[in-house]
């Protein structure tokens, strides 16, 4: 009994380290080397959809800072009573329920949650091949990609980021990110690439 005791919270500790967000997110190559299978489920998520690893990370920073349970703050009527929050987004890639619903109507991804990794990136890679497809915005392009993302297609093709100065600069912000995201995946994505055996080795 009392190896279970101390069993719980050593698993606990693991479990927080296993999502708590990267300690350096201005680097792609430090944010990956801490956290190697997310190297992984990027690159399988660029593969499969063609998106960028350094555009997805780029937006997926500006969503939620790399926390899983990232969520919009609670609204409280009077200040005291909690009347829910302002919307459905949830997790790594902030997905609204409705687009996650699409999402996995469309890939047949049942099982996948906003609170995994490679679920979340997996979304936003199809986000962007989809933005591609339906408005011809390039997958590399994170400034119109995360306009596109933010404000729907729709909304996109209307326009409605042109009235949100706010908006644009965040999307300037997503774009310098993907920038120097990129510059940075240059210098260490072939290192990334090799296996835990492989590095032994060099």
């Amino acid at each position: 009994m009392r190896k279970k005791i101390l069993l719980f919270p050593l698993l606990a500790a693991l479990a927080g380290c296993a999502t708590a967000p990267p300690k350096q997110p201005n680097d792609i190559c430090k944010i990956f080397e801490e956290k190697d299978d997310w190297y992984f489920d990027a690159k399988d998520a660029q593969e499969k959809w063609g998106s960028p690893k350094h555009v997805l990370m780029s937006m997926m920073y500006q969503e939620s800072s790399f926390r899983h349970d990232a969520a919009p703050p609670m609204e409280y009527f009077l200040w005291v009573i909690p009347i829910g929050r302002a919307s459905s987004a949830y997790g790594y890639s902030q997905a609204k329920t409705p687009t996650w619903s699409d999402y996995i109507r469309e890939t047949g991804n049942s099982g996948a949650d906003r609170d995994d990794f490679e679920d979340a990136i997996d979304f936003m890679g199809w986000f962007v091949y989809k933005t591609h497809k339906i408005n011809g915005v390039s997958k590399w392009d994170a400034y119109a990609q995360y306009l596109n993302y933010h404000e729907g297609w729709g909304g996109y093709r209307r326009g409605t980021y042109k009235k949100k100065q706010w908006l644009m600069k965040v999307a300037n912000k997503v774009k310098h990110r993907a920038s120097r995201y990129g510059a940075q995946l240059k210098r260490c994505e072939a290192d990334l690439d090799k296996s835990w055996f492989e590095r032994l080795f060099s």
